[in-house]
């Protein structure tokens, strides 16, 4: 912008090199004329500077908010994530026999399914003495079962929430039948302290060993 400036300066001392060279009209009153109009042209040039000055001076302070405002947005998306890395984890998996074959009827299920054999138990929500999935916080919780029926006999299992009926599986007896599996999946919403636990249709029964055929898993969704 300074070499910009000094342009019409220097123009205006050519201009006036030249006049004194005697390469303009001759004459006091040409001169006089000739200088004025130079002296016009010289600051019609320098308000145009001046406001070509003012117009990038506008358009740094724009891009100077502008850039405020991005990194404002950066540090309000890194807050985010911090905070949903931060947030509570509850996740859970187990199935029924943690060593051997396990077959429980519903005589032995006292009233819940116990499931031994954990997986994963992040936030420790589920409690392998009860069999209890236990909400550590209100939220949005999914939750999946397997269950397997060893040769011809009913079986199936019922997912219940504080004791309700939510979702089951069920495979009747049928003659000549060497196995059936089946399962089930829900979204439950739970307040702090509400119970999910797995219990058997009456009459049934469920069959397990290492290779995991009767499982219960969940985790939370997101808390509300």
């Amino acid at each position: 912008m300074a070499h910009a400036t000094l342009f019409p300066i220097a123009l205006l001392g050519c201009l006036c090199l030249g006049l004194a060279s005697g390469q303009t009209r001759t004459g006091d009153s040409d001169l006089t004329v000739e200088l004025s109009e130079l002296r016009v042209l010289v600051k019609g040039m320098e308000a145009k500077l001046n406001d070509s000055s003012t117009k990038d001076g506008d358009l740094e302070a724009r891009l100077n908010a502008t850039e405020q405002q991005v990194e404002k947005l950066q540090t309000e998306v890194q807050r985010l994530g911090k905070e949903n890395q931060e947030g509570p984890k509850v996740a859970f998996s187990a199935s029924l026999a943690a060593s051997g074959e396990a077959r429980l009827k519903h005589s032995d299920a006292s009233p819940n399914l116990v499931y031994k054999r954990i997986f994963t138990n992040t936030g420790n929500a589920y409690d392998s003495n009860t069999g209890s999935f236990t909400a550590p916080l209100k939220g949005l919780y999914f939750f999946s079962f397997s269950t397997f029926g060893y040769h011809n006999v009913l079986s199936g299992a019922i997912l219940t929430k504080n004791g309700e009926y939510m979702v089951s599986s069920y495979d009747p007896p049928a003659t000549g039948d060497t196995g059936d599996t089946g399962g089930n999946s829900v979204i439950l919403q739970l307040e702090a302290g509400e119970k999910v636990t797995m219990t058997l249709w009456k009459n049934s029964e469920v069959f397990d060993n290492l290779n995991g055929h009767t499982t219960f898993s969940g985790f939370l969704l997101f808390p509300l």
